[in-house]
């Protein structure tokens, strides 16, 4: 009895897998694109020696702008340069934060260290979904949930912070816990991108972006605090 293929099935198979391959191309184009912009944004603000209030600020509008404008401009062209506009902003808020580790005396030993691990990381995770193609999505409500304690856990110590009450402690379990949660969002998202369950490559690209930032300034602080050294 001759075998008989279902050429539509086939088809829908083909075109899905030629548009994850598209959606997984552009995501780590743009990515490399806006992470070369985002060092460039911080080599200037280092350079000009830019102080913590105006950071800070341009990290807020750069999360204004993720969080209020980019949803809406996800699916055109304008939703690329939001990208950059949140990319730059954030890696020109980073530039004060570097100067403050490279004022250690190993500080340039740590932000290195922090770049390479982070860069492993992200390569060794990415890696693992690419040739396992494994579904991640099971971690979406673990990795939400654990990322809104983490912001609760950080609103908490800044707040200690400010009032004269540090607690050092409670600021690198939520460092430790921010790195973690990191690794499990890049498996997670490079996990919807390889198996069709995200198809818009600027959101993808952002999710990643902020992964990677969150990770290294996670590592940044852990690393700060049990190699860092005054000079």
């Amino acid at each position: 009895m001759p075998t008989t293929y279902n050429v539509s099935s086939i088809n829908t198979s083909v075109a899905t897998a030629v548009q994850t391959n598209k959606v997984l191309r552009n995501t780590y184009m743009l990515l490399a694109m806006t992470l070369l912009f985002s060092a460039a944004a911080a080599g200037v603000s280092m350079a000009i020696a830019v102080p913590y209030g105006v950071s800070l600020i341009t990290s807020l509008v750069a999360l204004a702008l993720l969080w209020f404008v980019l949803p809406r401009t996800a699916n055109s062209a304008a939703g690329i340069g939001v990208v950059f506009a949140v990319t730059g902003l954030l890696g020109f808020g980073l530039g004060p934060v570097l100067n403050h580790y490279l004022n250690l005396a190993n500080g340039a030993q740590i932000v290195m260290l922090s770049l390479g691990i982070t860069g492993a990381a992200f390569t060794g995770l990415s890696g693992y979904v690419l040739v396992t193609r494994r579904d991640f999505s099971f971690m979406r409500s673990f990795l939400m949930i654990g990322i809104l304690v983490a912001f609760i856990a950080g609103i908490v110590s800044l707040v200690a912070a400010l009032v004269g009450y540090p607690m050092p402690a409670l600021a690198l379990t939520v460092s430790a816990m921010f790195a973690f949660l990191m690794c499990g969002l890049i498996l997670w998202q490079t996990s919807e991108i390889v198996n069709g369950g995200e198809t818009n490559y600027v959101l993808a690209t952002v999710s990643l972006y902020v992964s990677i930032y969150n990770l290294f300034t996670s590592l940044l602080h852990l690393l700060g605090a049990f190699m860092g050294e005054r000079e």
